[in-house]
């Protein structure tokens, strides 16, 4: 299974690269950004997927996609569920 996360452009680097930050974190990641539609900026909201930047997205929406992926791990972290 793949994932796509949420991230915040920190830096941007070389031609078509960027730093990104997942949430709140300390995990940073070097990301292409040559697939976005628009030149990204320093404080963007991405998704990234398989070290690529795939499209921009608001504060609110990283967000919320960040607090879903929180609330799923929590729930892996509580152990199978129980039918």
């Amino acid at each position: 299974m793949c994932l796509a996360i949420p991230a915040r452009i920190e830096e941007l680097f070389g031609e078509g690269m960027a730093r990104v930050r997942v949430g709140e974190s300390s995990t940073y990641l070097n990301a292409s950004v040559m697939l976005l539609p628009q030149e990204p900026n320093v404080g963007d909201y991405v998704i990234v997927h398989a070290g690529f930047a795939l499209h921009t997205m608001t504060p609110t929406e990283a967000e919320e996609s960040l607090s879903a992926l929180r609330e799923m791990a929590k729930a892996l972290d509580d152990g199978p569920p129980q039918f």
